[in-house]
């Protein structure tokens, strides 16, 4: 049986698209159209025995004894057992191809052999020490880092999780600046904790509890959802279905967002602020681009009022997107802040914030250290995370993978009106429905090609087998 992990992102609705011809006329083309039955790639790899507890019992103890917040999104939860690259295999020896990458984590393949061979022999020499002591590690690690960013983003500070570094960069840009007030875009998220949930937009990560002081949103420019977009907006291969009279090299659904994130500075915040923040393609929002100009001239617009620009790459940084190794380059920009998290470690817990000499040094004023961030199991992960990357040409395949799955699934948007929109940049895509549901797209970045056809498959008779309960009902 055909099987393809993915995941449901926040609901959203959107306004409904009609094809020419009558219901039943296009069914059957479409039915005409899809004849093959998705057939799973081989894969070399064996999982060893399920040895713990019985399915009925691990499901008993969930319930019982872990926070009842953690969602499943299946009807019978999966129980999984191991994993091998972009596979995962459940207690039964089913086999699955991970298009979520454990929510956007596994960057590099599940147990990837270079990057688990680094952590047994680390685990064999020194689990931890803190890092007010000196080790190797943490030097090689920064340095390795920081050679990716452009000057002046050079100092380092290593932390554990995205949650705790943007709370970190709030901290940092009100230190700064002596400014309080930090700017968001509505549907970003920004991390779970009392402090970041004052920066995330969506509705279903509320608690009504007190959270957003000094924090204010603004309109997202989505040029999909939103009032304004047309056919020539986002950075990707796939625009929206919306026509624009914009001439060559003016983009009015621009002009118009700016405008919005101008009325925001005019009316809702005080002259100085402290920053804004922005993810360079929305993640849990379901892979929202902007106008391609937008964040260059918002950018300036902060600074213009004393604010730093705080890039949150925990989603796209480390070539996900394709043609740049962070997400905030293809923008055109330089951020005064940077965070990064999830596929920093393939899934290690571990996080960073990036920033320049002089706002560092305003965290220097009184004593701050993080107790587990740079340790040197982290620091040995992450380093041979960067180097599976280059070595294993992860960028280049983001783009050439993400490439043929963005347009294929571009293809199944112009066949079935129940697809809105399908966006994104290399291993980053958001499918779109019409009614409620955006699909995030975003595979570990050793997905083949032969994966993604799969994929592609499965997703059409998904759809195929929705239409023929549909049209029976």
């Amino acid at each position: 049986m055909a099987r393809a992990l993915g995941r449901l992102g926040p609901l959203w609705a959107g306004g409904r698209r009609r094809l020419p011809g009558s219901d039943t006329l296009r069914q059957q083309e479409l039915k005409n159209s899809f004849s093959m039955q998705a057939k799973m790639p081989p894969c070399d790899f064996s999982p060893g025995k399920y040895e713990s507890y019985p399915y009925e019992r691990m499901l008993k103890i969930r319930k019982q004894n872990l926070a009842p917040s953690l969602v499943t999104y299946y009807k019978k939860p999966l129980l999984l057992h191991q994993g091998h690259m972009q596979w995962l295999f459940d207690y039964e020896g089913r086999r699955y191809l991970d298009l979520f990458a454990g929510i956007v984590t596994v960057s590099v393949g599940h147990c990837h052999p270079k990057v688990t061979a680094a952590a047994q022999k680390q685990l064999g020499r020194l689990w931890h020490t803190t890092n007010i002591y000196m080790h190797p590690l943490i030097q090689e690690y920064v340095e390795k880092l920081t050679a990716l960013l452009p000057d002046p983003l050079k100092v380092v500070y290593l932390t554990n999780s995205g949650s705790e570094a943007n709370d970190l960069a709030m901290f940092m840009a009100r230190l700064y600046t002596r400014n309080f007030d930090l700017i968001c875009f509505r549907g970003g998220y920004h991390g779970g904790s009392p402090y970041t949930l004052g920066l995330t937009c969506i509705g279903s990560y509320k608690h009504g509890v007190a959270n957003a002081f000094g924090c204010q949103s603004t309109m997202l420019p989505d040029v999909f959802r939103g009032p304004w977009g047309g056919s020539h907006c986002r950075d990707s291969l796939v625009q929206t279905i919306r026509k624009c009279s914009c001439s060559p090299g003016c983009c009015e659904a621009n002009n118009q967002y700016i405008e919005q994130f101008k009325d925001t500075l005019s009316t809702c915040v005080p002259k100085a602020i402290a920053g804004f923040i922005a993810e360079p393609i929305q993640g849990v929002n379901g892979a929202v681009q902007y106008p391609k100009r937008f964040l260059k001239e918002a950018f300036q617009l902060v600074r213009e009022r004393g604010g730093v620009c705080i890039a949150d790459e925990v989603q796209t940084g480390f070539g996900r997107t394709g043609s740049h190794f962070w997400g905030f380059q293809s923008h055109g920009v330089v951020p005064d802040i940077v965070t990064m998290a999830k596929g920093i470690g393939n899934g290690f817990p571990m996080a960073a914030v990036i920033t320049t000499p002089e706002i560092a040094n305003s965290l220097a004023q009184t004593l701050h250290f993080n107790t587990f961030g740079g340790n040197p199991m982290a620091c040995v992960v992450g380093s041979a995370v960067l180097d599976a990357i280059a070595e294993d040409g992860l960028q280049k395949n983001s783009t050439e993978v993400g490439t043929y799955m963005l347009l294929e699934f571009a293809k199944l948007r112009d066949k079935f009106e129940i697809i809105g929109d399908v966006r994104g940049k290399g291993l980053m895509i958001g499918i779109e429905m019409v009614k409620n549901k955006t699909f995030r797209v975003k595979p570990p970045m050793c997905i083949t090609k032969e994966d993604a056809a799969f994929a592609v498959e499965v997703f059409h008779a998904a759809l195929m087998r929705h239409l023929e309960r549909t049209a029976a009902s």
